[in-house]
């Protein structure tokens, strides 16, 4: 594999590595949570430790960056890669120069949003990482499939981010709130984010069959551009080198 090849594999390899693990702990930290709400609830009592509230939320921190990052590996692979293809600095030098500070304005507003206390700057700054992170999904190279969008990785991944993004922006709400409103938010949403989650397993697999490698790009090209004047149509066999 050529160097290009191994920063593709860099997305599935954090996720794989990262965020699904992450993901599984956060899920049973969060059925922790809720058994020890209704035992408490019940009999005042629970063997479950109190601290288990306290590593949700910390490990739910912790996944957010974590998915916000892995999107924008993503994306700064399909981006870069056009970049260099299409030679877009020599073409549009501040269109580059604009992607680049973009992505720094994206990774800057989460730290920001880290830090915020008052609900006025999380709110702020949770808009501003969302919007960056589609303005970025909006760049020429993308991966996106749009016209499969119901079934596409891209789709899948920046809506369970935008999802994620709101989730910490609430979480001082979440204990504050009396009425458990921002609870209930909380757990409904993030049960719409697992099964994005699981669809990204899904549709992530079928990516990494359907984006070629660098020595596979030329043959997958040719099989494009081949045209078949009669039907049924028959392509032609591609005679690959014997390396390979």
């Amino acid at each position: 594999m050529e160097f290009k090849d191994v920063i593709l594999l860099l997305h599935p390899t954090f996720a794989v590595l990262v965020v699904f693990p992450l993901i599984g702990i956060v899920v049973n930290r969060a059925l922790q949570v809720r058994q020890r709400r209704l035992q408490t609830l019940a009999t005042s009592k629970s063997k479950i430790p109190a601290t288990v509230g306290q590593e949700h939320v910390q490990l739910g921190r912790w996944l957010t960056g974590a998915v916000v990052g892995l999107v924008l590996i993503a994306f700064a692979n399909d981006i870069i890669g056009n970049i260099l293809d299409k030679k877009v600095w020599n073409q549009a030098p501040f269109q580059v120069i604009f992607i680049g500070l973009l992505f720094v304005a994206v990774i800057g507003s989460l730290y920001l949003l880290y830090q915020a206390r008052e609900k006025k700057w999380r709110g702020i700054f949770a808009t501003l990482t969302g919007m960056g992170l589609v303005v970025l999904g909006c760049q020429d190279g993308i991966y996106r499939k749009t016209d499969q969008w119901y079934i596409s990785h891209y789709y899948y991944g920046l809506i369970t981010a935008l999802l994620m993004i709101f989730s910490l922006s609430i979480l001082p709400d979440i204990y504050k709130d009396k009425t458990n409103r921002w609870r209930q938010v909380h757990i409904l949403l993030n049960c719409i984010a697992v099964l994005l989650f699981i669809g990204e397993g899904i549709t992530g697999t079928r990516a990494l069959l359907e984006v070629p490698l660098t020595w596979q790009e030329p043959y997958i090209n040719q099989l494009y551009e081949q045209k078949c004047d009669t039907k049924p149509c028959v392509i032609q066999p591609l005679s690959l080198p014997p390396n390979h």
